[in-house]
């Protein structure tokens, strides 16, 4: 526990609750100073909206989105551009399965954010495999080929700054969640550890799993088709797309969960690992050493090595009153991961 944020065993814990990036934003502290961390929360994820969001006309992305394909190179802020750098980073190290490039693809599929004056065709692929998602990254200037999305990693890149904030604050027992996925330290009192459900994708409410998230601090994020899902041309569609064919990934996977030390990281392998799909998920996660969890098409939860690790109840090995237990330590801290 970080010095100067002290707790009591069995003081109540605190609880702040909004939303933010179209998502429910939610912070439980184990200790003082909750008018002062919530407030920084809020303020981080604020910031990050005006430089990420595609749904807001007035970001910084909705602007630079606007210039792809003109050829122009735009100022952005130190925020933007570290997102956007880790974005690209992102697309290499996972051989382009992650690619923001999948902004023209969510509008056509009804998924849409604020309105571009330039109109991309969907649906086609029109960059080459391989290829840089950022056409530059100076120092400052930016320029981009076609608009990108950084919905899913823009969260869990807030959600990691908004962490650094709350220890720079001095609060070392927190958890901080967005949308479903989570960052992490110390644990709630009484406890050795915040708990965190994995919510059945078949059965809202039920969980599958529970994850024990390390006192030294770590993310859990889950990508899932249950929570963005509609209905588009008489088909049922996700929000999940292959960057190689501009389409909900069929994979046979319903939700990917991965815990690791970063919720940035964790987010782009939690989509990642959606999109290798059920055949190989398995293989491609161990050969990483991830943690990861996974619910095939018939609800079935399988499991990495290290996953299993880190596994505090699992629904189909223990008992009854063992998933009370285990819900119930995950709602303490607010939370059944949802993706």
């Amino acid at each position: 526990m970080t010095e100067g944020s002290p707790r009591s065993a069995g003081a109540p814990m605190q609880r702040h609750e909004s939303r933010a990036m179209g998502s429910p934003l939610r912070l439980t502290l184990a200790s003082s100073g909750g008018d002062d961390a919530w407030n920084a929360v809020r303020d981080e994820f604020e910031s990050a909206e005006v430089a990420m969001s595609r749904f807001r006309a007035s970001s910084e992305l909705t602007r630079l989105n606007a210039s792809a394909g003109s050829g122009r190179l735009l100022i952005v802020s130190g925020r933007l551009r570290a997102a956007l750098a880790a974005a690209e980073r992102a697309r290499r190290l996972t051989a382009g399965r992650f690619d923001p490039r999948v902004l023209d693809d969510l509008n056509r599929l009804g998924y849409r954010g604020a309105t571009l004056p330039t109109t991309h065709a969907g649906g086609v692929r029109r960059t080459l495999p391989g290829t840089a998602a950022i056409r530059r990254l100076g120092r400052w200037q930016v320029g981009l080929d076609r608009p990108i999305d950084l919905g899913g990693i823009g969260k869990g890149l807030t959600l990691r700054w908004a962490a650094a904030r709350l220890e720079r604050l001095g609060l070392g027992d927190f958890l901080l969640e967005a949308g479903g996925d989570i960052v992490a330290r110390g644990a709630p009192p009484d406890t050795d550890a915040w708990t965190v459900a994995i919510e059945d994708p078949l059965d809202r409410g039920s969980a599958l799993a529970a994850v024990a998230v390390p006192r030294t601090g770590g993310a859990v994020a889950t990508s899932s088709v249950r929570v963005h899902r509609w209905q588009v041309d008489g088909r049922s569609v996700h929000h999940l797309l292959d960057p190689a064919t501009g389409e909900p990934g069929a994979t046979g996977l319903l939700a990917v969960t991965v815990a690791g030390s970063d919720p940035a990281w964790a987010e782009v392998w939690s989509k990642t690992l959606f999109l290798v799909g059920a055949v190989d998920i398995a293989s491609e996660a161990r050969a990483r050493g991830l943690a990861v969890w996974w619910v095939e098409a018939d609800g079935t939860l399988a499991m990495t090595p290290d996953a299993r690790l880190r596994t505090a109840w699992v629904a189909a090995e223990d008992p009854p009153e063992a998933e009370a237990a285990a819900v119930a330590d995950a709602r303490r801290g607010g939370l059944v991961a949802t993706g």
